[in-house]
């Protein structure tokens, strides 16, 4: 087992300088916990029977929700699945750098305005390439993204699109998501909350994320599996977002080989310490619908419930 995991890692992290000064236990120990995740997912997508990766990435390259979620960088064979509320504006403000898009003369990262890195237009999509050259980055490029416990990340993107008043950034979602929930699951709601859709509370948001008429999620709260298809696509790094600072670290320096560009630290988030008063006020029914909706993120990152209510649910 032992000659495997290094036989694994040693094909895995391409960059990594394996000397005998720099293969020590403590970074073997550290390796060890990216592999457990990528092995952790595997055995998921089996014991769900999911689709598995395929040598030719046929099932990815007809997949046009994934293909524009994954970021290319050319310079370091890098692809990159980004999920919105898991640090992605930081991301891909480093993988502006990294493919050289970057703003000229910016000594900070954070000094990069969020609305340059999330136009379409400032980073290169899988979805720009044609298939045969996609399928082909796909089974040669390193590929990684990063992971969030699935009811933190939902409640972040309420608290961030809907939960804001007079905010010009959540303006958009109150008027396009808030409305349409006020008019569905509030009883006697007043004219100007259908006409402003600026006051959901999160027991509301909470039932339409539920709710199995809508089918269709915009990407802030739309489950990672169905964003980046990780039964499909083998990614050769996940990390965390509850070890971000680490975990982005370890991967510029040992499997990117980016020594020169760090991961910015911005303000720490509160999320965390707020899902117990946000969520044990919602009713049994919606939790368990909830879990159903995220069902497959809590089992393939290895997330549960136990840290909100005391107890799992699934």
């Amino acid at each position: 087992m032992l000659f495997y995991t290094e036989h694994f890692y040693i094909n895995i992290f391409k960059t990594q300088d394996f000397t005998e000064e720099n293969y020590d236990t403590r970074s073997f120990l550290e390796r060890l916990i990216y592999l457990e995740r990528q092995e952790h997912v595997s055995v998921m997508c089996r014991s769900f029977k999911l689709p598995k990766d395929d040598d030719d990435y046929q099932q990815a390259i007809n997949d046009s929700i994934l293909l524009d979620h994954i970021l290319v960088d050319n310079r370091h064979k890098l692809l990159y699945c980004y999920v919105p509320k898991v640090a992605c504006t930081n991301w891909k403000r480093v993988f502006m750098v990294l493919s050289g898009n970057a703003q000229p003369g910016a000594p900070d990262l954070l000094q990069i305005p969020a609305d340059v890195v999330h136009k379409p237009s400032t980073l290169d999509r899988l979805s720009d390439y044609p298939a045969a050259r996609a399928a082909d980055m796909l089974a040669t490029y390193t590929k990684f993204l990063f992971v969030r416990h699935p009811f933190e990340r939902l409640l972040s993107a309420y608290r961030n699109k809907l939960e804001q008043r007079h905010q010009e950034s959540s303006r958009y979602f109150q008027s396009r998501f808030g409305r349409r929930i006020v008019r569905r699951y509030r009883a006697n709601a007043t004219e100007q909350s259908l006409r402003d859709g600026d006051d959901v509370t999160f027991a509301e948001f909470a039932a339409f994320v539920a709710d199995t008429r809508d089918t269709v999620f915009n990407e802030h709260w739309a489950p990672i599996d169905r964003l980046c298809r990780p039964c499909a696509v083998n990614y050769d790094f996940i990390g965390k977002h509850e070890s971000l600072f680490e975990d982005s670290d370890y991967l510029l320096r040992h499997v990117v080989g980016a020594t020169d560009v760090r991961f910015p630290k911005g303000p720490d988030s509160n999320t965390s310490t707020q899902l117990v008063k946000y969520f044990t006020p919602l009713d049994h029914d919606t939790v368990l619908k909830l879990y159903g909706t995220f069902e497959l993120d809590f089992k393939l990152f290895n997330y549960n419930l136990q840290n909100i209510f005391g107890y799992e649910v699934g």
